[in-house]
């Protein structure tokens, strides 16, 4: 479930784990600094342009969306009674743009090679005292889980709506919690098995 990487010979599979970490995190950053509506439009073709460059089906694309689709429209209509629908789809734009690159990054990047180049990136971590191999794991981690939270609540809400309780906020909570709290539990075993405690 955690290891969503996608093998391929494109130049995303092949460009260094540690660069596309940091190329997210920078566009993720700048992103938020733009207020134009095109550009963010831009932003999400092109993050969609490279899907295909990547060698991945646009169903990979939807994928990413899928899960998350309620909270976008959630978001869009929001936002649209509130702040005008311009601004609700730039807010939906952005969010859809930003989970789409994650996507991309977590499909072409194996959990190993982005847990040892974050890890050599946060080398300068250790003359403070802080283990850059845990800080580098806690990262990936956290970026696997935005994928894997998303499915495990789409499973829920389609577990719940055959028993007609998909409209209540509590049945569906619950069972996400839960399973997201066992998961943590199973996750922070095979940690302390390897090691990672120490």
């Amino acid at each position: 479930m955690f290891d969503l990487y996608r093998p391929g010979t494109s130049f995303l599979h092949r460009l260094p784990a540690g660069v596309k970490v940091l190329l997210l995190a920078v566009l993720g950053t700048l992103i938020f600094l733009v207020d134009d509506l095109a550009v963010i439009l831009g932003f999400l073709a092109a993050v969609l342009a490279l899907y295909p460059m990547a060698r991945l089906p646009m169903a990979s694309a939807w994928n990413q969306i899928r899960p998350a689709l309620w909270i976008l429209i959630a978001i869009l209509l929001a936002q649209g009674f509130i702040n005008g629908w311009e601004t609700g789809f730039f807010v939906t734009a952005r969010f859809a743009g930003l989970l789409l690159l994650a996507g991309l990054l977590t499909l072409t990047t194996r959990v190993s090679d982005m847990v040892d180049g974050m890890e050599r990136g946060f080398w300068i971590l250790k003359y403070v005292g802080i283990n850059p191999a845990k800080v580098s794991l806690a990262l990936s981690l956290a970026l696997r889980f935005i994928p894997v939270l998303a499915t495990i609540t789409a499973e829920v809400r389609e577990a719940q709506k055959v028993r007609g309780l998909n409209r209540s906020i509590i049945a569906v909570a619950i069972p996400v919690v839960i399973r997201t709290l066992r998961m943590s539990d199973e996750i922070a075993e095979a940690i302390e098995t390897r090691g990672y405690s120490h």
